[in-house]
């Protein structure tokens, strides 16, 4: 497996606190690979750990063969967490400026900055300026922005945050057209729906430490199978069948999971005539239900 991006035994402390404890990842080249956990867990000091805005204290990392982003950073594209645009500028020229940050020449960047605003539905706004843009209009400039050198590895730090579901597949679709491109790509979210719909691959973090990597097929296939049931009615009913081990209900569809010793066709003729049953599916285990299991999490959520 050739890969865009290792690290090796990586480790940052902030006095006597450690925000990454010996983290090893290799990641395959051409993938979309998920960093996923709560907020705080150690998602974004990896990153930058990997773009060298910070430095590990222990451990190795390698980036499209070399030890250090620097060497290449005209290979690569970086959206922050903290992301933001010169207001008073163009749209147009926001996107061409970033180009010439990494090489470009400036005809060649106003070039392609029209090109990919118009591509992605920013034509009528080529001339206006960054204030009269939307949140969600804001956030795909941005991304024009981190990808108008063709960059061969994309880093998005919490690219989905505060879009709306419209702009939520827009964003979705970009990765998945970056993927389809040859580039690499990773991006860290704590919301776990986000990652299951397009990664390849998976990183779950939680307190500085790795719980679990690898595809994520292999990651689903491994866990504890549950049920999928839609309803309309007072969910505490599925609650009441002795035979629930753990539930994630949100009011109208709950991801339920039965002890051992209890059959999924006795869940169902229990709450036939208690609810009204939409959908009852057995299925693999959601990664909000990986997660909470592999930290050790007991309680309903």
């Amino acid at each position: 497996m050739e890969t865009a991006l290792e690290l090796s035994g990586i480790t940052k402390r902030f006095g006597s606190h450690v925000a990454v404890n010996n983290l090893s990842l290799a990641i395959p080249k051409g993938s979309i690979y998920g960093f996923l956990g709560p907020n705080g867990a150690g998602k974004t000091t990896t990153i930058r750990m990997i773009m060298s805005i910070l430095y590990p204290d222990e451990g190795q990392i390698q980036i499209l063969g070399h030890a250090n982003s620097e060497e290449i950073k005209d290979r690569l594209g970086y959206l922050p967490e903290e992301k933001g645009l010169y207001k008073k500028m163009k749209t147009a020229d926001i996107v061409a400026y970033f180009g010439t940050l990494k090489g470009l020449p400036l005809r060649e960047a106003r070039k392609r900055a029209k090109e990919l605003l118009v591509q992605y539905g920013l034509g009528d706004w080529v001339n206006r300026k960054c204030e009269a843009l939307s949140k969600g209009m804001g956030q795909k400039v941005q991304i024009l922005s981190t990808l108008i050198h063709n960059p061969e590895l994309v880093i998005l730090d919490e690219p989905f945050s505060g879009l709306d579901p419209v702009n939520v597949e827009v964003m979705r679709n970009l990765i998945l057209s970056m993927k389809r491109d040859g580039r690499t790509v990773i991006f860290s979210t704590h919301v776990m729906e986000q990652a299951e719909q397009i990664c390849d691959y998976i990183f779950l973090i939680h307190k500085g430490n790795k719980i679990l990597d690898g595809p994520l097929s292999e990651i689903k296939a491994g866990g504890l199978h549950g049920i999928q049931i839609d309803y309309d009615g007072d969910g505490q009913v599925i609650r009441d069948f002795p035979g629930v081990d753990r539930i994630n209900d949100a009011g109208k569809s709950a991801e339920v999971y039965l002890k051992d010793s209890a059959n999924p066709q006795d869940l169902l003729q229990y709450l036939c005539g208690r609810l009204q049953i939409r959908r009852f599916d057995l299925r693999e285990p959601s990664l909000h239900e990986i997660f909470v299991r592999a930290v050790g999490g007991t309680s309903d959520e």
